[in-house]
């Protein structure tokens, strides 16, 4: 995982900024002044530094100047208002990688981060098939499991991976798309060149034209200077486009035309320029169902540019005996970050997560295991470490049995809290919450409604209980919820 620093002695847009960047899949580490910013540099190293210009004890140029001396290699980006332009620009001529002008755009924001990741430190991590060893493994490696699933998906990548074929990667979240698409990039000829990373879902129809393709200064209000898109910093290298499917259908009518002639025009500009990059694309839908739809999301002659060769990553329920080999590589990134020594997990938590469903892949189990390693001060990782509905998941499943038979049957009348689901994992899902709130239901119930006692007995919290009633409440409405603990 990314780290970056962000340094603003603003308190509330360090708090904005931490949880939009941690959203987007970032470790993230904060400073509220120059001198603390330094201090935190001495320990460890971010991938990117993010800095607001106004500072309590110093500019951001001026730390920008200090950091360049001691630490080169990172990427520093400073953050502005219209009224700092020129200052901005100065911070550019003493090394900053780029700034961002208030108020911050999100997308515009995020774009630019990606950007100087891939030009910065550790900007384009490298994956390599591997198994944590002890006593020095790069913990930031990709690792392939044992299953016979997973040998055919690297079969797959070093087939695919020497050529120059456009590439649709299929799977669902937290499976691990862009790792496959970057193992992709690593084995081909391109690999030195940059990999660059974009979030189709996170661009507007309005901005994703300039993201993409860049923009010439005046090309529209606000466009103070020439950016280059995301293509152009891609060139001799890979683009991968992640959730492709959310491209606004109108900027797909531009992105044919630089698939098919491999040139692109910035906004605001008149001429062409050409680009040999190589594009992977991943969607945890099939594009060819979204081509076929009534209402058309995606452009059937853009799908069929894409489908050169596909890949699908299987869900982590479909190669349980590669769990062991991710929770010891995943714990073994716990240790290094929390400076701790765990060894392991108990028999009982290895039981719990082979039989547990893992509805945010990979994703789900690196956090629980983040987690889990947080709350552990023993040698072992055990049970009462692990989130509830992980722990509860078998006796959820249980309660749950006969509304699944139900549903594959189609003689459910039974009604779910959520909308039927396409695949039996998400039918799982949504009928363990009908099943968690009538068991917190009955709970309730049973001690007449003293929330203490049922969070004890449900071997949670007060708080999490309270959480766990407001989520219903969004769900099936705050009158059902009232009228259910009542009566």
């Amino acid at each position: 995982m990314q780290q970056i620093l962000v340094i603003d002695d603003d308190r509330d847009m360090r708090f904005l900024l931490l949880r939009y960047l941690k959203k987007n899949d970032f470790d993230v580490w904060e400073a509220d002044s120059g001198k603390a910013a330094m201090a935190l540099l001495e320990a460890r190293q971010p991938n990117l530094i993010l800095c607001d210009f106004k500072l309590g004890d110093m500019t951001g140029n001026a730390l920008l100047k200090e950091v360049k001396e001691r630490f080169p290699v990172i990427p520093f980006i400073i953050i502005t208002g219209y009224a700092d332009i020129r200052i901005a620009v100065e911070a550019m001529k003493l090394g900053a990688f780029d700034y961002v002008i208030k108020p911050l755009i999100p997308d515009e924001l995020l774009l630019t981060i990606q950007k100087a990741l891939v030009g910065g430190r550790n900007a384009i991590e490298v994956h390599t098939p591997a198994k944590v060893k002890k006593g020095g493994a790069n913990l930031n490696q990709y690792i392939f499991g044992d299953s016979l699933v997973f040998r055919n998906l690297l079969e797959q990548i070093n087939r695919v991976a020497p050529t120059n074929y456009s590439v649709i990667i299929y799977g669902e979240t937290g499976s691990g798309k862009e790792a496959i698409a970057q193992e992709i990039h690593k084995r081909s000829s391109r690999h030195q060149k940059p990999f660059v990373a974009i979030d189709c879902g996170a661009l507007s129809k309005e901005l994703a034209g300039s993201e993409l393709f860049g923009h010439e200064k005046g090309a529209f209000t606000g466009a103070l200077f020439q950016k280059t898109g995301s293509f152009e910093i891609a060139d001799g290298g890979t683009i991968f486009l992640d959730e492709i499917a959310n491209l606004p259908y109108d900027v797909q009518v531009s992105l044919l035309r630089v698939v098919s002639e491999r040139k692109i025009r910035r906004v605001g500009g008149t001429k062409d320029i050409p680009l040999d990059v190589r594009i992977v694309v991943a969607s945890n839908e099939l594009l060819w169902d979204n081509t076929r739809q009534n209402k058309v999301r995606f452009r059937e002659d853009l799908f069929h540019r894409f489908n050169e060769f596909a890949i699908t990553v299987p869900p982590l329920r479909e190669r349980k005996e590669d769990i062991k080999v991710f929770t010891e590589h995943f714990l073994a990134q716990a240790n290094a970050e929390l400076g701790k020594s765990i060894k392991g997990f108990s028999a009982e938590v290895d039981d719990i997560f082979r039989n547990y469903i893992w509805y945010g892949n990979l994703r789900e189990l690196k956090n629980v295991i983040k987690r889990a390693a947080l709350l552990t001060d023993t040698d072992r990782i055990e049970a009462q470490s692990l989130p509830f509905e992980i722990t509860h998941f078998p006796k959820l499943l249980l309660q749950i049995e006969p509304i699944i038979h139900d549903v594959q049957t189609e003689a459910s009348s039974t009604p779910l809290l959520l909308p039927k689901l396409p695949n039996l994992a998400d039918t799982i899902k949504g009928a363990s919450l009908d099943a968690e709130y009538g068991l917190i239901l009955k709970v309730l119930k049973e001690v007449n409604f003293n929330k203490t006692k049922a969070a004890k007995l449900l071997k949670i919290d007060r708080k999490t209980l309270y959480n766990k009633l407001d989520e219903y409440r969004l769900l099936i409405g705050n009158s059902q919820v009232t009228h259910d603990i009542t009566t």
